[in-house]
């Protein structure tokens, strides 16, 4: 990577902090989306669940 120092005009149109804006954005998202997921499966009637590590969870 070569690296090039900005000129002062090049400095000025520069925005630090859109990373971070959509890394929030992205982490809101998939919470949002898992706990729309957890709570169809929750809501069902019946249903079962296999996690990771052996646990294994049934209603009806």
């Amino acid at each position: 990577m070569k690296y090039q120092l900005l000129s002062n005009e090049e400095m000025k149109n520069h925005y630090v902090g859109e990373a971070i804006t959509l890394t929030s954005v992205m982490a809101i998202m998939a919470i949002a989306i898992m706990a729309v997921v957890v709570y169809r499966i929750f809501r069902s009637t019946k249903g079962s669940i296999t996690a990771p590590g052996g646990w294994k969870f049934s209603w009806a």
